[in-house]
């Protein structure tokens, strides 16, 4: 997985078409939680205290907090955190992004679309969320959905390499798909056959480099 620049927003996830099944796929954007690292995610470093004289760690953030309980397995629990702490801050750039995570990590995918759809209305900038949105949407089988929100992420960020190479993977899978549909109306069609199964090794070979 690959993160965005911290500098300016949290480390979001980079889910790929090819390294998860179907099944799997929307579950498996949570596994990378652990491996945040955007400004308030990192371990923060000693301070000097001029009252202890003695070296104290610094205050974690909120965010660091609920990404340790999401990696810890607590999802509920990490929900129930993020959601007390919007109530104060719900402009709160990496809190809103776990909450998504923790939505989807709950089997509540309508809520975290929700909650993603949001981010890019509110942070139109960032692919990210844009990116995330297609992984779900490829995941339900909507590929064509997946593809304009893979453009989107672009349009938003266009060097922003996850895009495209998710999006290079939406269309040889695409390809695959309308191969298999075209051998299906035509059985005797060699020529068919063989593109579909060239399409179906690229794409064993694309989980390989993953």
């Amino acid at each position: 997985m690959e993160y965005i620049n911290a500098s300016r927003s949290p480390a979001l996830t980079r889910p790929s078409f090819f390294e998860m099944s179907p099944v799997s796929r929307t579950a498996a954007i949570v596994l990378v939680v652990a491996a945040l690292a955007a400004p308030g995610l990192a371990q923060q470093p000693a301070q000097w205290s001029p009252w202890s004289q003695e070296l104290i760690p610094a205050p974690r953030s909120e965010a660091a907090e609920i990404a340790d309980l999401m990696q810890a397995g607590k999802s509920e629990e990490a929900l129930k955190r993020a959601d007390a702490f919007l109530v104060d801050k719900p402009r709160d750039l990496q809190v809103r992004f776990l909450r998504a995570v923790t939505l989807i990590d709950l089997g509540r995918r309508q809520e975290a679309d929700n909650a993603l759809v949001q981010l890019t209305q509110d942070f139109p900038e960032l692919p990210e969320p844009y990116n995330n949105l297609a992984v779900l949407a490829a995941a339900q089988g909507s590929l064509e959905h997946a593809e304009h929100l893979l453009q989107q992420a672009i349009a938003a960020q266009p060097n922003y390499i996850t895009a495209h190479e998710n999006l290079g993977d939406l269309y040889v899978a695409m390809a695959a798909a309308a191969f298999e549909r075209a051998s299906q109306l035509d059985p005797a069609n060699g020529a068919l056959k063989s593109k579909q199964a060239l399409a179906r090794d690229l794409i064993s070979k694309l989980k390989v480099t993953r």
